[in-house]
């Protein structure tokens, strides 16, 4: 797995605003769904996230720096790692640690407790009993951590901005999620490696993240599209004239011909929420208002109308 440094496009002394500024830039720019027919895109954004996880979280950004953890997030046993001189690691270290070893017996001219013949033999003969499916003792296989279960609730307007959100999950830790495209209510996200640790050594779990979407005050949704009711004053539906329709990003003026029918509907295009196909309408329906005071023409004027 690469350096997250390089992955995300950041030195290793970048600020804390800058690594989150980088990984919101590369999440838009290889979202699996900006890029559907490119089969590596899901790798290269799961491998931003993992990225994203260690180097926008102090404590592990720490952990790597210092080579306590490496660029998947997973601690590195020291000593082990096949370094050669000066690397502090490999056969030199493994020998270090047989010769501190403290009780059993002595060897001519070794320290106490440090026998190679018996330590790299009973090594060897243990490898070979394995090899040969013997009947020492078998290893059990490494369980994986559990699943974990959070809930994310969004409101329409942050499913328009389409910007990654902070999420806490019930591990402890906080991880920025991008918003896939096309949510419906109830979807369920798998984080992979996201759950809690294994209590045997074995892959972390999952965490499996449900969205939920809002209810809203003003709109209703219908996949994609959405559906708000514009109140109309009388004369604006006789005459015509401009009205001022609510948005998720502002208002927006329409004009309405006259002798405009309460009920009617006008589309604003690309005024609904984003999805694979691009981005929804929003509808408009009109509904006729009356004069919170009543108006004596016009009551004349429709008992005259009305013969």
């Amino acid at each position: 797995m690469r350096n997250p440094y390089d992955v995300l496009g950041v030195p290793r002394g970048a600020s804390e605003a800058e690594v989150k500024k980088a990984f919101r830039r590369a999440a838009k720019q290889h979202h699996p769904d900006q890029n559907r027919n490119d089969p590596k895109a899901a790798e290269r954004f799961a491998e931003l996230n993992t990225a994203y996880e260690i180097i926008g979280d102090s404590t592990k950004r720490a952990q790597f720096d210092r080579g306590e953890i490496g660029p998947d997030g997973k601690p590195k046993f020291q000593g082990f790692d096949g370094g050669g001189a000066g690397a502090g690691g490999g056969a030199e270290d493994l020998f270090r640690h047989f010769r501190n070893m403290g009780g059993g017996r002595s060897t001519a001219g070794g320290p106490q407790g440090f026998d190679p013949q018996d330590i790299f033999g009973r090594m060897f003969a243990e490898q070979a009993e394995r090899s040969r499916g013997g009947g020492g003792r078998q290893r059990a296989e490494p369980q994986p951590g559990a699943d974990a279960a959070v809930t994310l609730k969004l409101t329409l307007e942050d499913i328009a901005r389409g910007e990654p959100m902070r999420v806490s999950l019930p591990t402890g830790r906080e991880l920025e999620v991008a918003i896939p495209r096309n949510l419906s209510d109830g979807q369920t996200v798998r984080l992979r490696g996201q759950g809690y640790a294994s209590p045997t050594g074995g892959p972390t779990g999952d965490t499996m993240l449900t969205i939920r979407i809002l209810p809203h005050a003003r709109f209703t949704r219908e996949g994609q599209d959405l559906t708000v009711r514009v109140p109309v004053p009388l004369m604006d539906a006789v005459l015509g004239g401009g009205v001022l329709v609510p948005t998720l990003d502002g208002n927006a003026e329409i004009a309405i011909p006259p002798n405009t029918s309460g009920g009617k509907t006008f589309r604003l295009r690309g005024k609904g929420l984003p999805g694979k196909d691009g981005v929804g309408d929003l509808y408009a329906a009109i509904d006729i208002t009356l004069p919170p005071i009543p108006d004596q023409d016009l009551i004349e004027l429709m008992k005259r109308r009305r013969g």
